[in-house]
């Protein structure tokens, strides 16, 4: 069987779930497709199925303590973390999700997750009540946070026979979310990618200036994914604190919309396509004191001139091989003041949020957005900003050649 899982690395998490039984149904799967399994079970877990069951599967001793043995032998997290290429924690209980959100790290599996450097996929399993409980849904919108993803848990009858959504999703389907994600890691490999990301500073003086709230998280998300799926990405990023990890991001720092215009018209003719994620100023001053202004009065007055179009101006420029997205943040008539610049601006599609979904905009780790092209309109559920840039690279690959 042909498959993105051949040869890769899988740690599979078991944990204290009546699901636990369906881990020997992944395992079959993923040995089938060519992967190598390493099953980490908590202490909980092993009260629902035998580590001899495992470790037959697997061919590998099951890993559950942090000492093998007593004469000093013991099992390293580290090296289980910089060992595979993705760690799958399924079924994932209530309560190691809470651990896993909050770093309690008291057994092996938990201390090999905040170990992992590879992606982590959870797959919750457990009764509808504690699924929906406040505490649970806010520890997996934590675990979103980080960039986990979560393989949403199926409706269906429980062990508790309710009815209700918090069944584990199906083995294959599981299977198939590694098999997928595997599968596009390098569909923009030679491609680059153009991204702006973050804040404009306007100065007013040398100590003031006009900004707005962008944190560049969902920017650098995008970096992020680009390069993890193959591109050569150039990121040109305002003020913020967000650092750059992967080695095939370039970065390049400016401050004002007028400097973010230049290092983009400059650069995007030797790109494959770019994302316009910034928050870029519409208007800037006209005149910046060379002094620290001093309050003089009761009322300061700035005269203000628009910035350049960075999305204007790449629409003029692009050629028919090059693909363009914008952003847009609404806060009335979204949809239709989204679709205006979508054609005003020449873009291939727009990414649309709006300041009035909860958990969406400046500053969060999630994100709630829509998609926009000449074909429609793609509404997304509220995701991690990782997982946002994964729907948005993956709509991209229809547009870039």
């Amino acid at each position: 069987m042909n498959s993105f899982l051949q040869g890769k690395k899988i740690i599979l998490g078991i944990t204290g779930s009546i699901a636990a039984y369906k881990a020997c149904y992944i395992i079959r799967g993923l040995i089938k497709r060519g992967a190598e399994v390493q099953v980490v079970i908590t202490p909980a877990g092993k009260e629902f199925i035998t580590p001899i069951t495992l470790s037959a599967l697997t061919s590998k001793p099951v890993i559950s303590e942090f000492f093998a043995q007593r004469d000093g032998t013991w099992n390293s997290h580290v090296d289980l973390g910089l060992w595979a290429d993705a760690m799958l924690i399924a079924p994932a209980s209530a309560s190691t999700i809470g651990k896993m959100a909050h770093g309690i790290a008291d057994n092996m599996l938990i201390t090999t997750y905040l170990s992992a450097k590879a992606s982590v996929f959870v797959a919750p399993a457990m009764d509808l009540d504690m699924f929906a409980h406040p505490s649970t849904q806010r520890n997996i919108d934590i675990l979103r946070s980080y960039g986990n993803y979560i393989i949403e848990p199926a409706t269906g009858e429980l062990a508790s026979h309710l009815v209700g959504k918090g069944r584990m999703e199906e083995p294959d389907q599981i299977i198939q979310v590694l098999e997928t994600f595997f599968s596009s890691k390098q569909d923009l490999n030679k491609k680059k990618i153009l991204i702006t990301a973050g804040p404009t500073y306007e100065k007013i003086d040398p100590v003031r200036f006009i900004g707005n709230y962008s944190s560049g998280k969902m920017g650098y998300a995008l970096a992020e994914e680009c390069a993890r799926r193959g591109a050569e990405v150039l990121l040109v990023s305002g003020p913020v604190q967000q650092k750059v990890n992967h080695p095939k991001i370039k970065r390049i720092n400016v401050e004002s919309a007028a400097q973010m215009h230049v290092a983009s018209v400059e650069n995007f003719p030797m790109m494959d396509a770019a994302i316009l994620c910034a928050a870029v100023a519409d208007f800037t001053p006209e005149t910046v004191a060379e002094q620290k202004m001093k309050r003089e009065g009761d009322k300061l007055t700035l005269s203000l001139k628009p910035t350049e179009d960075i999305a204007a101006c790449l629409g003029a420029m692009k050629r028919s091989d090059q693909a363009l997205v914008g952003f847009a943040l609404e806060t009335i008539d979204e949809k239709k003041h989204a679709q205006g610049k979508l054609e005003k601006k020449k873009l291939d599609f727009i990414v649309l949020n709006s300041l009035n979904d909860k958990g969406a905009g400046f500053r969060c780790d999630t994100n709630k957005i829509s998609i926009l092209d000449r074909e429609g309109c793609v509404d997304y559920e509220l995701k991690s900003k990782a997982e946002v840039a994964y729907d948005i690279v993956d709509h991209l690959l229809h547009f870039i050649h």
